[in-house]
C-alpha cells in the first residue's frame, strides 16, 4: 500500500511519520488533515504502547496548534498520553492546562465551558483512582462537581447528574479505601438519584451495576460483584467497555480461578483500543497480565 509522509516540526528538527493514503469518497466526506491524521496515529501508538514517540507527536501539535481551542484538543490527547503511561500526576497536569482554556469560554459560551471544565476534571479523577491516587481523584471529582454546577440557567446539564457522578465516585473511592459501610452509603445515594430522577437516570442508569460490582469487587464480596458485572455488561452500550472485563477478570482472579480471568482480560486487551480512561487502565494491565510484550 502507498502512503504519504507527514512532517511535524519538534524543536529543531523534524519528525517524519509515514501515514497511509486514503481514497475519499465523492460527497460530503473530507479527507482529514493533516493534524487530524498525525493525531491518530499519535494515539495508536500509545495503545501499542509506545509513549515517548505518542508524546513527541503530541507535543508538536501542541506546539504548533493554530488555534487555542486546537492546542487544548492536543493537551487532552496528551494527558491521556500520560494515562496510558500510569503517571497520574501529568496526566492533571495536561487535564488543568485544557480547564484553563475553557475558563476562557465562560463569556462566549458560558453553559458548555463550565460542564466541560468538570468533565476535564472528572476525566483526571478517573485516570487516579484507577491508578490507586485516591486522594488525588475524590479531590478532583469533588472539584468537578463544583465546576459542573457552576453552570448558569438556562443548565443543559442538572444538579442530579453531578449529584450522581459524585456519589458513584465516592462509593468506589471509599471501597478501594476498604471502607465496606461508606461505600455502599454511596451506593444508596446513587441509587435514590436515579430515582428521583428519571430523565437523567434514562441515560446514567446503565453505570448503576458497574458501581454495585465495583464496590462489591474491593470490598471482597465476589459472588455480588461477579453477578452485578455480568448485569452491567448486558446492558445496551456497555459490552465494549473493556473496564468492565477487566473487573471481571479480577474477580474471578481474586476468586482463585485464573482460567476463568483469563479469556476477561483478553476481551479487555482486544477491546481497548480506543484513547480514553477505560483503555488507558485496561490496555496496560491487560497487557501483563497476558504477557503480552
Amino acid at each position: 500500500m502507498s502512503s504519504s509522509r507527514l512532517l511535524i516540526a519538534l524543536g529543531s528538527g523534524l519528525l517524519c511519520i509515514a501515514l497511509p493514503m486514503r481514497v475519499f469518497a465523492q460527497g460530503n466526506q473530507t479527507p482529514p488533515t493533516p493534524q487530524q491524521d498525525s493525531m491518530r496515529t499519535a494515539q495508536r501508538l500509545d495503545v501499542n504502547g509506545e509513549h515517548p514517540a505518542a508524546r513527541a507527536i503530541f507535543q508538536a501539535l501542541i506546539d504548533g496548534a493554530a488555534t487555542p481551542a486546537a492546542k487544548a484538543a492536543a493537551q487532552r490527547r496528551m494527558a491521556m498520553s500520560y494515562a496510558f503511561a500510569g503517571d497520574c500526576d501529568n496526566t492533571v497536569r495536561y487535564e488543568e492546562m485544557v480547564i484553563a482554556y475553557w475558563k476562557t469560554r465562560e463569556a462566549a459560551e458560558p453553559q458548555n465551558a463550565f460542564y466541560q471544565q468538570g468533565e476535564m476534571a472528572n476525566e483526571a479523577a478517573r485516570i487516579c483512582i484507577d491508578l490507586g491516587k485516591l486522594n488525588i481523584a475524590e479531590r478532583l471529582y469533588r472539584r468537578g462537581s463544583a465546576l459542573g454546577l457552576r453552570e448558569p440557567e438556562p443548565t443543559t446539564h442538572p444538579k442530579s447528574l453531578w449529584d450522581f457522578r459524585l456519589a458513584h465516585a465516592l462509593g468506589r473511592i471509599e471501597a478501594r479505601r476498604g471502607k465496606a459501610v461508606k461505600a455502599r452509603e454511596y451506593v444508596a445515594e446513587a441509587r435514590r438519584i436515579l430515582d428521583a430522577d428519571t430523565v437523567m437516570a434514562a441515560q446514567q442508569a446503565r453505570f448503576y451495576p458497574y458501581l454495585v460490582g465495583y464496590v462489591a469487587l474491593y470490598t471482597k464480596d465476589l459472588v455480588t460483584a461477579e453477578s452485578e458485572l455480568i448485569k452491567a455488561l448486558l446492558i445496551p452500550g456497555n459490552a465494549t467497555d473493556p473496564f468492565l472485563h477487566v473487573l471481571l477478570g479480577m474477580t474471578h482472579e481474586q476468586k482463585g480461578d485464573a482460567t476463568a480471568a483469563r479469556p476477561f482480560f483478553q476481551k479487555g486487551y482486544d477491546l481497548s483500543t480506543g484513547h480514553n480512561p477505560p483503555a488507558a487502565f485496561s490496555r496496560p494491565f491487560t497487557r501483563k497480565k497476558l504477557g503480552i510484550s
